[in-house]
C-alpha cells in the first residue's frame, strides 16, 4: 500500500539538528514486521504510524527496528509537526492514543508541548553495574541509578561532568549483565540514560546521551521520553532546585537538540512531566509498504 510520509527533525528548529523520525500517515494498521522493516530501511531510531482513534484525536504507534514500543518523545513531536504541516490539525490542544495511555499535546507553530504521564519509579541499580556498561568508574556516578518511566523505562544515571559524559562507551556484555539483573532479556531496551548538570547553565540545565545496542543506530540524538524520566528522577531525588530547566542532547553527534522541561507536582507526588520542543520537516513523499516481509 502507498502512504504519505514526512521526515521530521524533532527538538530542533533547523534541518539536520535534533532527532529524525519518519511519520507514516494512515499506516497504523500496517503489520508489525513491515513497520520494523521500514525503520531499518530508514536507519532511524524510531518511526511512527498514525491512524484514527475512538478514545483520542489520533492514534500513534511507535516502532524501533526490533519492536513496537508504547511511547517515545521525539517521534511525538515529529508526528504532531507533520500533521500540522499537512493541515490535519491546527494550533491548539489535542490528545494522542499511545501504548502508554492518552498523551495530552498542545501545538503552536513549530513548537509542541507534550505532557508525559506520571512517572513510575522502578528498581535502583548498583552504580558499579551501570558503570561497567559505560566503561567508567563507579566514582563518576552521582547518586544511585534507577529505572524510571514516563511512558518508556530508562535507567537514569547521573555522572559528574561533561568529560565523563563524553567518554562513555557502550559495553554490550555489561549491558547484557544489566539486563539480566533487571530481568530484561532484550539488551536494546534498557540502555542507561547518561546525564550531567556540570558544564550546563547555573539554572540547572542538563546534557545527556543515550548509546544504543543493535539493531538501532549507535546513539540517539535526542530522547524525549528519557528526558521526561530523567527530569522526574532529578526532581524526586532533590537533585535540582527548580522543576523547570532546559535539556540538551546530541551536541557530540553534531545534531544539537534541546527541550524545555517542567516537572508537574511536588517531589513526592509528581503528576506528569511537560516536555516541549520544536520540529522541522526535512523531506516528504510517498512510501510503498508491502503487507508482508
Amino acid at each position: 500500500m502507498t502512504f504519505e510520509f514526512d521526515w521530521v527533525d524533532a527538538f530542533s528548529d533547523v534541518p539536520f539538528g535534533g532527532n529524525g523520525c519518519a511519520v507514516v500517515h494512515g499506516g497504523a494498521d500496517t503489520p508489525d514486521p513491515v513497520c520494523m522493516a521500514y525503520v531499518r530501511e530508514t536507519s532511524l531510531v524510531e518511526c511512527t504510524f498514525t491512524g484514527p482513534s475512538t478514545v483520542a484525536d489520533i492514534r500513534v504507534r511507535y516502532f524501533l527496528a526490533s519492536r513496537e514500543i508504547p511511547f517515545a518523545g521525539h517521534p511525538t513531536v515529529a508526528t504532531v509537526m507533520a500533521m500540522r504541516a499537512r493541515g490535519l490539525i491546527a494550533d491548539g490542544t489535542l490528545t494522542l492514543e499511545t501504548g502508554a495511555g492518552i498523551i495530552a499535546v498542545e501545538v503552536s507553530g513549530n513548537l509542541v508541548h507534550m505532557t508525559q504521564i506520571a512517572p513510575a519509579f522502578g528498581p535502583q541499580v548498583p552504580a558499579d553495574l551501570v558503570a561497567q556498561v559505560g566503561g567508567i568508574s563507579p566514582d563518576h556516578i552521582i547518586g544511585t541509578p534507577q529505572v524510571v518511566s514516563t511512558g518508556l523505562p530508562f535507567c537514569v544515571t547521573v555522572v559528574k561532568d561533561q568529560h565523563v559524559l563524553q567518554g562513555v562507551q557502550l559495553n554490550l556484555e555489561a549491558l547484557a549483565a544489566l539486563g539480566t539483573h533487571l530481568q530484561q532479556p532484550d539488551i536494546n531496551m534498557m540502555e542507561p540514560f547518561w546525564v550531567t548538570q556540570s558544564g550546563a547553565t547555573p539554572d540547572g540545565d542538563t546534557y545527556s546521551r543515550l548509546l544504543l545496542a543493535p539493531p538501532g543506530p549507535p546513539e540517539d540524538a535526542f530522547t524525549g521520553s528519557a528526558t521526561g524520566a530523567m527530569a522526574a528522577y532529578l526532581w524526586h531525588h532533590g537533585m535540582i532546585d527548580q522543576p523547570a530547566f532546559v535539556a540538551h542532547q546530541g551536541h557530540g553527534m553534531g545534531r544539537p537538540g534541546q527541550a524545555n522541561v517542567e516537572v508537574l507536582g511536588p517531589r513526592d507526588a509528581i503528576s506528569g512531566v511537560r516536555v516541549s520542543g520544536r520540529g522541522v520537516i526535512v523531506m516528504s513523499g510517498r512510501v510503498n509498504l508491502p503487507q508482508t516481509v
